[in-house]
């Protein structure tokens, strides 16, 4: 279907009436705080780029939700009310036909001060699900056929998914009940560490990589068919991942230290080894680059590195005022943002899901790449791990 969506006009939570039912707030608008741009592109070009996006078109992670207008006063009571706006009329502007949606994370805390607790993310997800129960534009995703469906019914298959197993605490059985809530990726962990392994921000003198319950965790997410992420692990976690998992493995969203991002990127070794059990790395947008053409080296030093087969993209980006939500949440925890975070008040051309997914296909199509390429970095290889790992 491409760019020819079928949306409905349902907005969220469309089934109560706002105000009565739950407290409404401001939600940013889709170019809140920033310039907007699109990248040109001949008529040629644009014959082009309609035949590809055609075929599936899947972003491997994004928070597709908006946020409060006033990042500052109001996030903390919208979390706390407990019903995520997703943005699917922001989103049907674009030709996605699947979005790994990772929610809200560690920001869920309807029932918790610090979030990621088990009572939080339940709630996260059932009431998330049953809010894209109702529209008819988009559907909880469960298998690569609910994404060729999407794609061919012109939809949208929203895949639950979570940065970090946190939650589960010491209860493998709680990756099943995850499972059938409808989640079908999970990380191993966020930042900080957790029962499964050591958080990508939280080695101190040494790293100590995935533990024995990790290892039992791993083994589960593989045989309910969960997608795992190694995204925000420690690099010893991520090999342990790569060596433990007998499926493919997904870094959902990753820039490479080797493009310039010093050690707050991801190492050659690990991309390599991510690549070697088959799996994908999706391409994250950050403040700490500038422009669509700074993140997209990043695309083609990984892509040099493993291979074209094992790259896409998740640029892990949302509805709002990105800085400006990490300055709260900075501030929240005691933390001072280091100056590269704050380089950029925002990345040009790549701000929010609707401008990305504009961008990236326009930005492969102006720049030399085959369609056999484009296809396979904008949805064929993501679909071909997952035809394994779901």
């Amino acid at each position: 279907m491409g760019t020819d969506k079928q949306y409905d006009g349902y907005q969220p939570y469309d089934y109560l009436d706002a105000g009565d039912d739950y407290r409404a707030f401001e939600l940013s608008e889709k170019h809140a705080g920033f310039e907007p741009r699109t990248i040109e592109v001949t008529d040629e070009e644009r014959a082009r780029l309609e035949a590809l996006t055609a075929e599936s078109v899947i972003s491997l992670h994004d928070h597709a939700f908006r946020f409060p207008a006033d990042i500052d006063a109001d996030l903390r009571d919208y979390v706390r009310e407990g019903r995520i706006h997703t943005a699917y009329d922001y989103l049907a502007e674009t030709s996605l036909d699947a979005v790994f949606d990772m929610q809200f994370d560690g920001l869920s805390t309807v029932h918790s001060l610090n979030g990621w607790k088990w009572d939080d993310i339940v709630h996260e997800v059932s009431m998330r699900a049953c809010d894209i129960a109702h529209s008819a534009y988009a559907r909880q995703c469960r298998s690569v056929e609910d994404i060729h469906r999407a794609r061919e019914e012109g939809g949208l298959a929203v895949v639950q998914a979570l940065e970090s197993a946190a939650m589960i605490e010491n209860e493998l059985d709680r990756i099943e009940q995850l499972y059938g809530m409808g989640v079908r990726s999970m990380g191993i962990t966020y930042s900080a560490s957790n029962a499964l392994g050591t958080g990508g921000g939280d080695v101190y003198q040494r790293d100590g990589g995935l533990t024995g319950f990790g290892v039992s965790a791993v083994e589960r997410m593989n045989d309910v068919g969960m997608a795992i992420s190694v995204s925000h692990a420690s690099p010893q976690t991520s090999l342990d991942v790569c060596a433990v998992s007998d499926e493919p493995v997904f870094d959902t969203h990753a820039l490479a230290q080797g493009a310039g991002m010093g050690s707050r990127g991801t190492s050659d070794e690990v991309f390599e080894a991510i690549a070697d059990t088959g799996g994908v790395i999706g391409l994250l947008s950050s403040t700490h680059l500038p422009d669509i053409e700074s993140y997209m080296e990043h695309f083609e030093y990984i892509v040099d590195l493993v291979g074209i087969e094992h790259v896409a993209f998740g640029p892990d980006v949302l509805y709002g005022d990105h800085t400006e939500l990490l300055r709260v949440l900075a501030a929240s925890q005691g933390m001072e943002l280091p100056d590269s975070t704050l380089e950029s008040a925002y990345v040009d051309g790549l701000e929010n899901p609707t401008e990305a997914w504009i961008n990236i296909p326009r930005w492969l199509v102006t720049n030399g790449y085959s369609d056999e390429e484009i296809r396979m970095v904008l949805g064929e290889n993501v679909l071909r791990a997952l035809e394994t790992v779901w």
